[in-house]
């Protein structure tokens, strides 16, 4: 125990009026060091074990983008600078930054982020709510909105890729039954129906995730306020948007972080749906094709680079607008 003694006015001295509120302050100061001191000591294991699993690849990946190593041979290199990202020549530009397949890529994985992420989140907030709801077989719905959830992704879209066929697909026999083609539709080989494809199947799958997340934080509303509302005659509507709404905004904030960081890196999904076609081509599978088809090693290191970047800004541009919106609500 620490001796707070030296703290305290001579013996026999007067106390005066602000002694006793900087000695509690000290003491509190104190207690707060040794707080964070053990903070540190208990996170330090985890801090630790991040740096050696993600963050010494992540270096070796930005020093390989400097080099013009291949992948059979990685210690075979010598350094280029940011030519791998971008370099401007006489004959034209070279690099990462000047080819157009990447522009389309990242084209495609900013539409199928938007796209996915926002229907997820408006079948999500509406499935959480049904599922906040008391009825029969709740218990039951709830289970089997978490099986798409379970399913791996890879036979996910090997199951999507036979629904979508255009001779035994269901999902062109339904379309025919109900009347709105006359003719199968080929979803995976055609450039403006395959996108559509991977999103259906992506939301397909990571919607129950976003249902469960805004689910939890319904479940912590109190039915107080709801009910105070009703007394006040408060509509459906204005329940939602000046009480559900605000109190589940941290944790709809979130899950948007997880799920927009997924579909900015998705890969799998597109490479086994579409074969990464240049239709359907992601940031991460462009990064894939130069390192493993192309064997270029630091053009493949540079375009993961930028996927990191990409990633790591668009999340601190959400946790900037969630840290926003808690001093908004402090205030």
């Amino acid at each position: 125990m620490e001796d707070y003694t030296k703290t305290l006015p001579p013996r026999g001295a007067k106390a005066t009026a602000g002694s006793a509120p900087k000695l509690a302050g000290r003491r509190k100061l104190n207690h707060q060091q040794r707080r964070a001191r053990v903070a540190w000591v208990l996170v330090a294991p985890a801090l630790l074990l991040l740096a050696a699993v993600a963050g010494w690849p992540l270096l070796r990946t930005l020093f390989y983008s400097l080099t013009d190593a291949a992948l059979d041979a990685p210690h075979e290199y010598n350094f280029v600078g940011l030519a791998n990202y971008l370099e401007l020549t006489d004959s034209g530009a070279y690099g990462v930054l000047a080819d157009p397949l990447w522009w389309q890529a990242v084209g495609n994985t900013l539409w199928f982020s938007a796209v996915s992420v926002s229907l997820e989140l408006v079948l999500g907030m509406l499935l959480a709510l049904l599922m906040n709801q008391t009825f029969r077989g709740q218990g039951l719905v709830r289970t089997a909105i978490l099986v798409p959830w379970a399913i791996p992704t890879i036979v996910t879209a090997k199951m999507w890729g036979w629904m979508f066929h255009d001779q035994f697909g269901v999902v062109n026999d339904l379309l025919l039954r109900t009347g709105l083609i006359d003719q199968p539709l080929a979803w995976i080989a055609t450039p403006s129906l395959s996108m559509w494809a991977v999103v259906l199947a992506d939301v397909w799958k990571t919607t129950p995730f976003m249902a469960l997340m805004l689910l939890a934080a319904l479940q912590l509303i109190p039915k107080d306020l709801y009910e105070a509302a009703r007394v006040d005659g408060a509509t459906a509507w204005q329940r939602f948007w000046r009480i559900t709404l605000p109190l589940i905004m941290p944790a709809l904030i979130v899950a948007l972080i997880f799920r927009v960081m997924d579909a900015l890196r998705v890969f799998d999904l597109i490479y086994v749906l579409t074969s990464n076609s240049e239709a359907t081509i992601s940031i991460s599978g462009y990064a894939r094709d130069q390192m493993v088809s192309y064997q270029e090693m630091g053009f493949g290191s540079a375009a993961s680079v930028l996927v990191f970047m990409m990633v790591a800004g668009i999340a601190a541009c959400f946790l900037y607008v969630g840290r926003f919106n808690d001093k908004e609500n402090k205030a």
